[in-house]
């Protein structure tokens, strides 16, 4: 289990000896970004995060497919050792589309964003990938441009993500147009209403809701038989128990993207340094909350992994 195997497709793919057993018997498996681990949260809470959401995906009848880059190899599926390693060391750059050609040349390591493990699971032939929150258009987009590399990513990469929706932080409104604009199917799951990571609510409608894993595994199905490109948002409130009102998040946020404007604080920094002022301005709820909607949508991507690995061995 803590080997690693080589693969010549790309010959710069390492996949796990557990996910490649998993792939050789037909056994579903999820991907996981590592962002959340390297840039996320700090050490060793990120390392107990990162095996709780493994072993979930467990539980649910898939296997984990943790994704990042550890000098100049993507590694699909990681040792413990390897775990520990983008969990501690300060060398972890991070990795998008633009970023992975560069840090792969020059053998270096990075953690994987959505955009960067959407295209990574989709080299391994990963069909189903859980993450906390998707990127999106930031708030006044229309005068910085400032757009995440995940809409474009969903738009061309076959790879179903999901996801609490998009960070709070977002202008989600125009994240929802710009995903209808590029063709990306949203879906809810159990809501009519598009989730906003912290909060279940955002005022803003769903393409279509769909109920029980089977339903989305259907969903996938359709899309590759068409052979249309490009992935999926499914979008999985957080649960109501966990879940922040959301007034009381609106308000902090608002707070926080004042504080960067006089800070000016733009770009790249504005992301990490929101999310650390809304942790502090909710006494850490907001990191709880953040933690216990990443395990949710843990959850419901083995179950639509599973549901869709059971699909296409009836359609064989």
């Amino acid at each position: 289990m803590e080997q690693t195997k080589n693969t010549s497709k790309p010959n710069m793919l390492d996949i796990s000896e557990e996910v490649s057993e998993a792939k050789e018997e037909g056994r579903p498996v999820v991907a996981l970004e590592s962002t959340i681990i390297s840039h996320g949260m700090p050490y060793p809470d990120n390392v107990v995060m990162a095996k709780k959401v493994e072993s979930i995906i467990r539980e649910n009848g898939a296997v984990p497919a943790t994704i990042a880059l550890i000098k100049g190899r993507i590694k699909i599926g990681l040792t413990g050792k390897e775990l520990e390693y983008m969990a501690s060391s300060k060398e972890i750059l991070k990795a998008s589309r633009r970023d992975i050609p560069v840090v792969i040349a020059k053998n270096l390591s990075a953690a994987t964003t959505v955009a960067g493990t959407m295209i990574c699971a989709a080299l391994a032939g990963i069909r189903v990938f859980a993450t906390g929150g998707i990127g999106g258009v930031h708030r006044g987009a229309e005068k910085t441009f400032d757009i995440s590399a995940d809409l474009q990513e969903l738009a061309k990469t076959k790879v179903a993500v999901v996801s609490a929706g998009a960070k709070s932080i977002l202008d989600i409104k125009l994240t929802m147009e710009y995903l209808e604009t590029m063709g990306v199917p949203v879906i809810g799951y159990g809501t009519d209403e598009f989730p906003a990571f912290y909060t279940r609510k955002s005022g803003i409608p769903v393409n279509y809701r769909l109920d029980t894993p089977e339903d989305i595994a259907e969903v996938i199905l359709a899309q590759d038989r068409l052979g249309f490109k490009g992935g999926m948002v499914i979008a999985n409130p957080i649960p109501e128990k966990y879940s922040l009102d959301k007034a009381f998040i609106d308000r902090i946020i608002d707070d926080a993207l004042k504080k960067a404007e006089t800070k000016k604080i733009t770009g790249k920094e504005i992301t990490p340094f929101l999310l650390a002022e809304i942790k502090d301005m909710t006494e850490g709820r907001s990191l709880e909350a953040n933690l216990k909607l990443v395990y949710n949508n843990a959850e419901l991507a083995a179950k639509t992994a599973y549901s869709l690995n059971r699909k296409l061995q009836d359609a064989a």
